[in-house]
């Protein structure tokens, strides 16, 4: 049996149809039709059943599903181990969102690095989707995420709360006039609906994560942001604060790998994330790197 059988099995299973499951894969769906055909040759059992709204497993490929889950999970961990740089004992991925690398990934490594130096780093970036497929897919070890979705062999830890505070480049602009709508995901656009519901369609929408910042900048408006992306911005009077309106919770989450070969590599990465969680909760974290160029 081919891996990428397996692999094609599961995408359909969480997809639950042959056409999402061909895009997850980045093959054609007469692709997963063939690679499925051939499993179920193979086992000789059929593990779905169509229908026009998708499909769904038979005994067969249920009793399929754990195997198949451990199967690549198995090859992506031989992968991962044969990929150790020479030297290193291990190797930890690590993946996160854009805002979560600004100022709290960018600043683990380095504090992670000295705790284990004889650990290999691969770092990557992407949005909560990709990530958590990655985990399920035994791809990456740990994300760092907004909204988690819970997968088995995963734990879901809340690292901290990156709190949403609204921001402006001139106080005495109305809102109405340079609003711009940061999109930070489902549970913040129904509590912003809520607390704005006459600012329901402002002329320009982003979804940039910290990066988001300098287009508000540039463009002299307003618009939420994590008070420990925008703080530097407030200590410098670039940005100021908007006191009157509400501010809202935005928990950010570790997710992990429940079964690591290496358990204290995990308990390490997982102990300096927290402390590193700490400082950026209370302002202990070290200025961006570009301030200390910028005063030299």
């Amino acid at each position: 049996m081919d891996i990428t059988q397996a692999q094609t099995f599961l995408a359909i299973v969480e997809c639950g149809n042959f056409i999402e499951a061909s895009k997850r894969v980045y093959v054609t769906q007469s692709t997963v039709s063939a690679r499925i055909k051939s499993l179920e040759e193979q086992l000789g059992k059929p593990l779905f059943i169509r229908s026009k709204g998708g499909c769904e497993l038979t005994p067969a490929g249920q009793q399929f599903y754990r195997f198949a889950h451990s199967m690549v999970r198995i090859w992506e961990e031989a992968k991962h181990h044969v990929a150790v740089p020479e030297g290193y004992e291990d190797t930890l991925i690590i993946g996160g969102q854009y805002s979560l690398w600004n100022r709290l990934l960018v600043q683990w490594v380095p504090h992670f690095q000295a705790l284990m130096p004889n650990v290999a780093l691969r770092c990557s970036i992407g949005m909560p989707a990709r990530l958590i497929r990655e985990m399920g897919e035994g791809v990456m070890d740990i994300a760092v995420v907004y909204q988690p979705e819970q997968r088995p062999g995963m734990h879901v830890e809340e690292l901290f709360d990156d709190q949403l505070i609204l921001v402006t480049t001139d106080l005495s602009i109305p809102l109405h006039k340079n609003y711009i709508y940061n999109d930070l995901g489902e549970t913040f656009r129904s509590t912003h609906a809520a607390a704005f519901p006459d600012l329901h369609n402002p002329g320009l929408t982003i979804n940039l994560g910290a990066i988001g910042v300098n287009l508000v900048i540039r463009n002299k408006g307003a618009a939420y942001f994590p008070r420990r992306i925008v703080q530097d911005y407030l200590n410098k009077g670039v940005l100021f604060k908007i006191e009157t309106a509400p501010e809202f919770s935005y928990p950010a989450y570790v997710v992990y790998q429940e079964e690591f070969s290496t358990p204290h590599i995990m308990e390490s990465a997982l102990s300096s994330l927290r402390d590193i969680a700490n400082m950026a909760q209370t302002g202990d974290l070290p200025p961006p790197f570009w301030q200390k160029l910028i005063s030299k």
